[in-house]
């Protein structure tokens, strides 16, 4: 039997009217309808052996407008992102990917750029500080019926429709289990815990993992000061020299987010490179430099291609209703012997 405008009206969740505009290319339906209806249809097979009585296609389906908001800090990890998302849309042609830059430290601004969206993009991507104002422009938005995917960092409390990231606590414990690792052996030492913004609810997580992760197993080891440094490098090494200057017996650093050049330059400046330990997130051009001079020990690494296609891929799906099946960006740890390519 032939599938009927109501069997698609039910499984797109629309009126059996909007089916008709929909397949008579009729005006007075928007993009993410009509991509769900086209699809529904499509997947029900509608269009088999109705070619001349429906002049559509796959072809006709309107570009769905994905907005994706990044932090514009000194972050490389933020700029691979950036251009997989550009690099991977270009080749999708069902989607229309703009990539805003916005102060991330920032959360008003953050939240007016979410909101200026509103009406305007069919899914945005965010990586978003964890903050009242941001909760809320994103519930606004959402309300309107744009799809939200958080990456990178999750936002409690929102109706996002996924968080495409790593498991931030583990990765904090897997930093507290490696430093355990390395420093086994050489009685008590101190410990400085670097972090971009704890508003970062990723930079939280990590710093919670590797806290539970020392208490447990490496009660030897003292977190002598917690320092935030916006992940800006410059930052970063006036920090760490004014840490070294007051702990001049440093035993390691633990960065949870961007910003290791410059710690990486104070150790340097302070003839510390191979004294204290350094153990720091994602695999960069900056990170693959330290590495291989010995100034970084270990970098916790998630994947920005897997991330910003599975991005990609959680928007359209929940704005077309097309199923995909999810692949979580695992956690790898780098050491100088394994640098992978970049």
């Amino acid at each position: 039997m032939r599938t009927t405008i109501g069997e698609i009206a039910r499984e797109a969740s629309v009126s059996t009217a909007t089916v008709d505009r929909v397949l008579n290319n009729r005006p007075g339906v928007g993009a993410r309808t009509k991509a769900s209806v086209l699809l529904v249809a499509e997947r029900l097979g509608f269009f088999e052996g109705r070619e001349g009585e429906f002049n559509l296609s796959q072809q006709s389906l309107p570009k769905l407008k994905l907005d994706f908001l990044l932090p514009t800090a000194k972050n490389q990890f933020m700029d691979v992102l950036r251009n997989e998302l550009q690099a991977q849309a270009s080749v999708r042609d069902n989607l229309e990917v703009r990539v805003t830059g916005v102060d991330g430290i920032n959360p008003r601004q953050l939240a007016e750029k979410v909101r200026a969206l509103e009406g305007l993009s069919d899914g945005i991507g965010i990586v978003a500080l964890d903050h009242p104002d941001v909760r809320e422009a994103i519930r606004s938005v959402a309300a309107r019926g744009t799809k939200v995917v958080t990456i990178a960092s999750d936002i409690s409390h929102v109706p996002r429709v996924a968080y495409v990231g790593i498991d931030n606590r583990a990765a904090g414990r897997l930093a507290g289990y490696l430093m355990n690792r390395f420093y086994s052996g050489k009685g008590s030492g101190k410990v400085a815990l670097f972090s971009g913004s704890l508003s970062y609810r990723g930079h939280e997580e990590r710093e919670m993992g590797f806290r539970h992760i020392l208490s447990e197993e490496a009660p030897q080891l003292h977190i002598v000061e917690q320092l935030e440094m916006m992940d800006d490098p410059d930052q970063a090494f006036e920090i760490a020299m004014e840490l070294l200057t007051r702990h001049p017996d440093l035993s390691a650093i633990y960065n949870v987010g961007a910003g290791n050049s410059g710690i990486a330059r104070a150790l340097k400046a302070k003839d510390l490179r191979r004294h204290v330990l350094l153990i720091g997130h994602e695999a960069t051009e900056d990170t693959r430099v330290l590495l291989l001079d010995g100034t970084l020990d270990a970098v916790i690494d998630q994947n920005p291609r897997v991330e910003a296609r599975e991005a990609l891929n959680a928007l359209e799906s929940a704005i077309t209703g097309k199923y995909f099946e999810r692949h979580a960006p695992r956690l790898q740890v780098v050491f100088r012997e394994n640098i992978p390519e970049i």
